[in-house]
């Protein structure tokens, strides 16, 4: 039988963390008809707390129900058994998701990573951007026991843009995410197995050590902006870096693309009340920060 492109009428439990992946989630059930019967969020584990999670349960409609645990066999998984869901997604959700959690819904489960798998597999989606890796990608992929290495049901890439900002991230990301997602879905519902991931061709996406936090001026200026702009992607600055000899908080970075090499790294060629002009290994930078008090 020839499957069809859309499913509708799906009850969804959903897992996430950030308001714009339960945003994502959202929008494709109001577009397809589907019905989300319960968001489960969480604040994260002792070690990586997910302070986000409050944006979630402030976007969730009154009419859905909102579960914030870090105990998913205990408290989740009673309340999901009631509903009797179709299908479980996740997005941005900190924890595995047990096998006996993801057998309750109809359809089985299945999770959003916004990197082309088995690249960048873990938590920090960021990397791939300060990097510099050449894809943007979003995979829709079976929940497994281990992260991110399900059976892939949907992938999307796109090039990474030339200059990296917060603007031209998403503006190619976010429709990748959306295909990904809804396409993939609907595979799952047809009952496809997808595609097994390459594990020997798998890399690890770790979270940003303290020195990778430090932007250096001996950097080409679009890559120290690209940096910049991966550490701060989801609002909060993260770069810091030495300016004058005291360390700032970094909020934005901006390449002078055809500003010539005229003094050292880190040389602070230019100050307003606002930004500084900063030499960097090719050129200069349009900065905005703070001292770190």
């Amino acid at each position: 039988m020839e499957r069809k492109d859309t499913v509708t009428g799906l009850r969804v439990v959903t897992f996430n963390v950030l308001p714009l992946a339960y945003g994502l989630v959202s929008r494709w059930a109001e577009q397809g008809g589907h019905t989300i019967v319960l968001a489960v969020t969480t604040p994260g584990p002792s070690t990586r707390r997910t302070p986000s999670y409050t944006g979630v349960v402030a976007m969730v409609p009154p009419a859905v129900d909102v579960l914030v645990t870090t105990r998913l066999r205990r408290v989740a998984a009673p309340l999901i058994r009631a509903l009797q869901p179709d299908l479980i997604v996740s997005f941005t959700f900190p924890y595995r998701i047990p096998p006996e959690v993801r057998s309750l819904a109809r359809h089985g489960a299945v999770n959003l990573h916004p990197t082309a798998l088995p690249a960048y597999r873990g938590p920090n989606v960021m990397r791939p951007i300060y990097e510099g890796y050449p894809l943007l990608g979003a995979t829709l992929h079976w929940t497994a026991d281990e992260y991110d290495d399900g059976r892939i049901l949907s992938q999307h890439t796109a090039p990474m843009p030339a200059i990296v900002t917060r603007e031209s991230i998403f503006t190619a990301w976010g429709p990748l995410m959306a295909q990904a997602f809804a396409e993939g879905v609907t595979r799952a519902v047809a009952g496809e197995p997808g595609t097994a991931q390459d594990h020997a061709e798998a890399t690890y996406a770790a979270q940003f050590s303290e020195a990778e936090h430090w932007l250096n001026w001996e950097e080409p200026g679009l890559v120290v902006q690209r940096k910049a702009a991966a550490l701060n992607m989801f609002g909060e600055a993260t770069a810091t870096a030495q300016i004058g000899g005291v360390a700032h908080r970094v909020r934005s970075v901006e390449a002078l693309t055809d500003a010539p090499l005229s003094a050292a790294p880190g040389a602070v060629l230019d100050r307003t009340d606002d930004t500084m002009v900063i030499a960097t290994g090719d050129g200069a930078v349009r900065v905005s920060a703070d001292v770190i008090a």
